[in-house]
């Protein structure tokens, strides 16, 4: 069988890894180890995660001081003995099922480089998490890979791994650029085998303006071929805006004409000599 090593990072999570654990422990696939990353946590992550090694041999426990989830998530990977990666949060689940049909996607097609699947959101909201259909020029203007995708150690060493400049999120963005920027496709599951966990406020919403700013401008600048590729020089982009404001600009004095025939032919007046008017 083909090893699949679960990473699983946390930072004041403990009250939601159980349940992570617990969605791993249930998989129909058993060829797997589940590497639990503390990342500093101040809360009892290693006391939960204890818990969890006394009954299956196949969880493991690391430490590191405070660095940030794509750290974590690297240095997990870097402990692991797995074919494949699967990324795991602390608050999120897997049905039981998913890495044995991920597994099989493979199998099946040695072009893949990730499979995913569909999602479903818990807690503060719940209902179908509806992303946008992969394609490189959609990952160009967002993310619509979430984390817990299946993907090869050996593709995560040819790209260096999870950018760690990326510390204030979007760091799953930027890692599947990186990966499939050059070639290879990806599939998504046609099941729902990923519970994400919502919150009052995402770490999304959480990042502030400045910070988001900066990421957006660093991945710019990193993935530069990237996105020329997909949306066009900036000379282009600029003459599609042009070209978008005459066709509004067109589209509105037309409009304009049409009203004012109308006023004109009932009213006796047109909306343009009023306005005019009160110059």
């Amino acid at each position: 069988m083909i090893k699949v090593s679960i990473i699983v990072p946390c930072y004041n999570h403990a009250q939601y890894l159980d349940e992570a654990l617990q969605s791993v422990k249930e998989q129909t696939y058993s060829d797997w180890e589940c590497i639990i990353v503390d990342d500093g946590s101040p809360d009892t992550t290693a006391l939960v995660a204890n818990g969890w090694i006394e009954k299956d041999d196949r969880f493991k426990y690391v430490h590191q001081e405070n660095k940030g989830l794509a750290s974590a998530r690297n240095y997990g990977i870097s402990q692991s003995s797995g074919i494949f990666i699967l990324p795991l949060d602390a608050d999120d689940t897997i049905s039981k099922d998913y890495l044995a049909k991920a597994l099989g996607a493979f199998q099946e097609d040695a072009s893949l480089k990730v499979v995913y699947c569909k999602a479903e959101k818990f807690g503060m909201e719940t209902g179908a998490w509806e992303l946008k259909p992969f394609s490189l020029f959609n990952l160009s203007q967002e993310n619509m890979i979430f984390c817990s995708a299946l993907f090869r150690k050996t593709d995560w060493e040819t790209v260096g791994g999870y950018d760690e400049n990326m510390r204030y999120g979007c760091e799953d963005w930027e890692f599947w650029i990186s990966l499939l920027k050059h070639g290879g496709t990806v599939k998504q599951l046609d099941s729902v085998g990923f519970y994400y966990r919502t919150h009052d406020v995402s770490m999304i919403k959480r990042i502030e303006d400045k910070h988001y700013q900066y990421l957006l401008d660093y991945l710019s600048v990193k993935h530069a071929d990237f996105f020329v590729a997909q949306q066009g020089s900036f000379f282009t982009l600029q003459t599609k805006l042009e070209q978008v404001k005459k066709e509004a600009l067109n589209k509105l004095k037309s409009e304009k004409y049409v009203i004012d025939v109308f006023c004109k032919r009932f009213f006796g007046f047109t909306v343009f000599g009023l306005y005019k008017n009160e110059l």
